[in-house]
């Protein structure tokens, strides 16, 4: 049924979501029965071509995360925070706040897979203070909280829903 969830992106992407809804209910696809997200990783976009935004995506990843603002990045890219901006969306097809939520979000997904960690201590960890904020950010990113996402994908032994 891959490709039919891939006929589905598409049509999403290009057309739109109602259109999508409408060719799923046509050919009798529950589109929300499967959800890859869950085990797929974050893979940004590196062949757009800018040099200085891809700089800025390298060191994002082999970078602290827990501390990132705009201004750091638009400065590591030697560039205004504005022109920074709208380089970055132009080519990741995020904004600078996006892709960081994501790289959180990843490395958060591993230590609620591989520790025993308490939530709060994960989302510290990863830069968010108000646990609040990463639960959100989580579920938007991931469709699951992270305590969901834990009991699911946790490694036998460390299910603890803390």
């Amino acid at each position: 049924m891959a490709w039919v969830d891939l006929g589905l992106k598409l049509v999403d992407r290009f057309l739109g979501p109602t259109v999508m809804l409408e060719t799923a209910r046509f050919f009798l696809v529950d589109v929300s029965g499967r959800q890859q997200r869950f085990y797929s990783n974050f893979s940004p976009k590196l062949h757009h071509g800018d040099e200085p935004i891809l700089k800025v995506q390298q060191w994002l990843q082999n970078s602290d995360v827990s501390s990132l603002s705009v201004c750091t990045m638009a400065a590591k890219a030697r560039m205004g925070e504005r022109t920074f901006l709208r380089r970055f969306q132009k080519a990741t097809g995020l904004t600078p706040t996006e892709y960081v939520q994501h790289l959180r979000v990843g490395k958060a997904r591993e230590s609620l897979e591989f520790s025993s960690l308490a939530m709060k201590e994960i989302a510290w960890k990863v830069g968010y203070e108000d646990y609040g904020a990463f639960r959100k950010v989580f579920q938007k990113i991931m469709g699951l909280s992270p305590g969901d996402y834990r009991l699911r994908f946790s490694v036998q032994g460390n299910r603890t829903p803390s």
